[in-house]
């Protein structure tokens, strides 16, 4: 299916669009008017930008249904500060039921049962219950457009981070198998990251991956491991060589009952390597696939 997406309704641009870009992290803003009111409201148009300087946006969006604006929008402009507070699964729901559309004026802490805790270097106040809570002043607000769902970026500086330390480890960095983060996809979905679909990629950095070019036809036109498990294999630094001291039982036992016939032999080896990269033990993997370059 191909759509342009000026000849659908805006609606469904949005929907394809939301259910398409996922997950996204969710952006917990407090902010403060002129007079003193605080507002809580949640965006999923939020990332971080910069590190120096440390830079993260977000978009309050033009309503799709009347073209008005967000109070939160309304309130940078006005104190041009918030606190981005960071969501949890255990305050998911009290976060969605923030988002209704309050008149102005109406405080969404007490809406929605959160705690209201002073910040040290800006006006709005903090959710308590938080795990993180940044701090920022904002930089510029960028308005994308003058209808319906246009965004406006509010660009904004974190000036202090609080991080509770039950989600720190011995390092004092980030544990993120202890914070529980949600994200936000398409219509009334959400996803939970936990230790259960959390995962390691190791990142190439200075040091550049062989790439699939360079792995051994033999691996590279295999018919048992995926695309994504060569992209395991071709991420190595420098082509592996045989390990004469490697020992592995069943890579012994293949050699053994398989080596009259190479076809056959071939085949178990990958389907042993494939078990390994599914273990995340990209070295074994290479030792026991090189076998078959021999």
């Amino acid at each position: 299916m191909i759509i342009n997406l000026k000849d659908i309704k805006l609606v469904d641009v949005q929907n394809y669009l939301q259910h398409a870009i996922a997950p996204r992290p969710i952006c917990f803003a407090s902010t403060i008017d002129k007079a003193g009111n605080v507002n809580l409201s949640p965006f999923s148009f939020f990332n971080l930008f910069s590190s120096n300087p440390p830079i993260v946006i977000f978009s309050p969006a033009r309503k799709l249904r009347d073209n008005t604006t967000k109070h939160t929008l309304q309130n940078v402009l006005e104190v041009p500060e918030v606190v981005i507070n960071i969501v949890d699964y255990p305050m998911v729901h009290q976060m969605s039921l923030s988002s209704c559309e309050y008149p102005k004026g109406v405080n969404e802490f007490d809406k929605a049962g959160f705690t209201m805790e002073p910040a040290t270097m800006v006006k709005p106040p903090m959710v308590k219950e938080s795990k993180i809570k940044l701090e920022c002043k904002v930089n510029e607000v960028k308005a994308l457009g003058t209808e319906g769902g246009a965004g406006n970026l509010v660009i904004a500086e974190v000036l202090v981070m609080h991080i509770d330390e039950s989600i720190l480890a011995a390092d004092g960095k980030i544990d993120q198998t202890k914070l529980s983060l949600v994200a936000r996809l398409g219509g009334d979905w959400y996803c939970h990251v936990n230790g259960s679909n959390l995962f390691k990629v190791d990142k190439p950095n200075t040091q550049l991956g062989i790439g699939f070019d360079a792995l051994p036809a033999s691996i590279r036109t295999s018919n048992i491991l995926t695309a994504n498990q060569l992209g395991m294999l071709a991420n190595v630094h420098e082509a592996p060589l045989i390990d004469p001291t490697y020992q592995d039982e069943t890579l012994k036992n293949i050699i053994q009952y398989f080596s009259i016939n190479p076809i056959e032999m071939e085949l178990e080896l990958h389907l042993h390597a494939k078990k390994l990269l599914e273990e995340n033990r990209v070295q074994d993997a290479w030792q026991v696939l090189l076998a078959t370059t021999i």
